[in-house]
């Protein structure tokens, strides 16, 4: 984790040892600091020595509570500073849906425009869940589709292209949190030229890849999560529902669980229909208190992302040696010829 620094509300001068990663973070409030932990956690333990700069932003539009903006406002990049200084790769989360089409969310034009600056300038990117949807949407008018009930849990998933250089040293099968209310077809993503890297009979497809002037990675899951986070996201929901601010109960994470504690909160459930109280969720603390699920995606998250780290190194060298071949020969070079 030492060999990422984070940069925060002043402009930064290229330098060729330094890889910049833009990380657009669109997470709820309450993930937004936790999502900062985990992809300084995940970026620091990929770097393999490379010096890495993060520089944090939050698409416009995005709706967020008074302190989660002066947060932003403290820390976060001023977007425009990403068409100024272009960074040598970027990561976009996703959010909540708010809305059945992407395009009705008040974030989509300035995700539409990110989508299509990152295509434009070459940048390579990850998205990641909804910014995934909403990046083959813009793109390919590739349309998500809801599933039947939230997909929430601790998934396997198997290497479909294993000869892909992103998953040089992979394993040929891993598990991976994913938590989302929409999907993908596998074949709509093929037929306009995206590769499936892995996938699942439960999840589809998990990662899958596109090369037109960079390469873009998409994630339908959250490798980067901790083993905590679907925990929580799963306590909230339940809040919620307990507070009457949604009317179904949430679907329990699936296979991340052990027995005891599944049986557990499945009681609990029945109780909260007929309570339904925000006074339980003390008893709800103490039900997963002790809840410990290892996490055994983070080392094959690891080498998922120091194969992207190179990959961006090894761009922004071309990029440098092409400046510097076109100024030394009075015009430029092709290097790929």
């Amino acid at each position: 984790m030492q060999a990422v620094h984070r940069e925060f509300g002043r402009a930064i001068e290229p330098n060729g040892d330094v890889l910049t990663i833009a990380l657009v973070n669109n997470m709820p409030d309450s993930a937004l600091r936790a999502t900062e932990r985990q992809f300084c956690s995940l970026l620091g333990a990929a770097s393999d020595g490379r010096l890495l700069r993060l520089q944090f932003f939050s698409l416009p539009g995005v709706i967020r509570s008074a302190s989660a903006r002066v947060h932003i406002a403290r820390y976060y990049e001023e977007f425009t500073e990403l068409q100024r200084n272009p960074p040598d790769g970027i990561i976009v989360t996703g959010t909540e849906p708010r809305a059945a089409r992407l395009q009705e969310e008040p974030y989509w034009p300035s995700m539409a425009w990110l989508v299509n600056w990152a295509e434009e300038r070459a940048i390579p990117g990850i998205w990641s869940c909804l910014a995934a949807h909403a990046a083959v949407l813009q793109s390919d008018n590739i349309q998500r589709h809801a599933l039947a009930a939230k997909l929430v849990g601790l998934f396997e998933c198997r290497l479909n292209d294993a000869a892909h250089g992103i998953f040089h040293g992979l394993p040929d099968r891993w598990q991976v949190p994913h938590s989302r209310f929409y999907g993908l077809n596998e074949s709509a993503l093929a037929s306009h030229g995206y590769t499936i890297l892995s996938r699942s009979a439960a999840t589809g497809p998990d990662i899958f890849a596109r090369r037109r002037r960079a390469l873009q990675l998409f994630f339908q899951g959250h490798p980067e999560y901790s083993q905590s986070s679907l925990l929580g996201e799963y306590r909230r929901d339940i809040a919620r529902f307990l507070s009457g601010e949604r009317n179904a109960y949430p679907e329990m994470p699936r296979h991340y669980f052990d027995a005891s504690t599944q049986s557990a909160l499945e009681s609990f459930r029945a109780r909260a229909h007929h309570l339904r109280s925000s006074d339980m969720l003390a008893e709800l603390d103490a039900l997963t208190a002790g809840v410990v699920t290892a996490n055994g995606w983070f080392d094959t998250a690891e080498l998922i992302y120091t194969n992207w780290l190179s990959y961006l190194a090894n761009c922004k060298l071309q990029r440098l040696l092409k400046s510097k071949f076109s100024s030394d020969q009075g015009g430029p070079i092709d290097l790929a010829a």
